[in-house]
């Protein structure tokens, strides 16, 4: 599929299952009266995110990548794709995951590779950036801080991936914060992230991301879809809402890298052995 119409949402979601559960139902239904082929929902959004980031605090619950709830939110995506973060019972450790499905079942799993602060007090480290072939194309996840570092996303890149998703957590800043979280500087970092990635990968980008309040957090939603060039083209602020663009993919990206393409024009011999992206 070459026309794709997609959204990010930004909403608020809490350790209540059932509620969060209805919430997707409510937003799957929603998108679909939109036409919207992918959904992309925020980190943590079935069960919500940690209290705090201090170390100390309880986590959301443990869902199994075949368990039934993983299999609720494929059975409400039918014919769309969805993602959704959740937190993975991987049997030995636990895992700040992102799972893409339709109604077909799972077709991706990424585990959040860059942990902030002691968020490693809650969840192990994932190991890899590995893109899928999805119905709207080829996709990678990515969670939140993973996308501070540029390897992330180049890593997604170099595999083919035309459309990133990154569902997020994002929270204001926790020390002088601003009063107006549109003027917060950690909102500020995380739209250069959104745009940086997408204009040096020159891929689609979509980031989901939590909104409101949960425990000390406040979050600064700012859900977002963003073309190769790093131009945003829907973005909800810092309200609950969805960002929704429909965008011919194959298209944007010829244009994007026709006269200067940032993966066709790297130079990997120039750079230092221990850079593998």
């Amino acid at each position: 599929m070459s026309v794709v119409r997609m959204a990010a949402v930004a909403a608020p979601f809490d350790r209540d299952l059932d509620a969060d559960l209805a919430r997707i139902e409510k937003l799957v239904a929603q998108a679909r009266a939109e036409g919207v082929g992918l959904l992309a929902l925020p980190e943590a959004a079935l069960g919500g995110y940690l209290a705090n980031l201090d170390g100390g605090a309880d986590g959301p619950p443990p869902l199994r990548l075949d368990g039934p709830e993983i299999a609720r939110v494929a059975a409400l995506a039918g014919d769309m794709v969805v993602v959704a973060g959740y937190c993975e019972d991987a049997g030995e450790r636990l895992y700040n995951s992102a799972v893409c499905v339709t109604g077909d079942g799972v077709l991706g799993n990424h585990r959040k590779v860059h942990q902030p602060l002691s968020e490693d007090a809650n969840y192990g480290a994932g190991a890899e950036f590995t893109a899928f072939d999805t119905p709207v194309g080829r996709l990678g996840m990515m969670i939140c801080y993973d996308k501070a570092f540029p390897e992330s996303a180049r890593a997604l890149a170099l595999d083919g991936a035309e459309i990133i998703v990154c569902v997020s957590a994002w929270p204001g800043s926790r020390t002088n914060a601003a009063a107006d979280l549109a003027e917060d500087r950690w909102k500020r970092r995380f739209d250069l992230f959104d745009r940086a990635r997408a204009l040096e990968n020159q891929v689609v980008w979509v980031s989901a991301n939590q909104s409101g309040t949960f425990g000390d957090l406040r979050f600064v939603a700012s859900a977002k879809i963003v073309e190769p060039g790093g131009e945003i083209i829907a973005d909800t602020g810092v309200a609950e809402g969805v960002a929704i663009a429909e965008l011919d993919v194959t298209a944007a990206l010829e244009t994007a890298r026709r006269s200067m393409g940032h993966l066709r024009d790297r130079r990997p011999e120039a750079y230092p052995p221990h850079w593998t992206g």
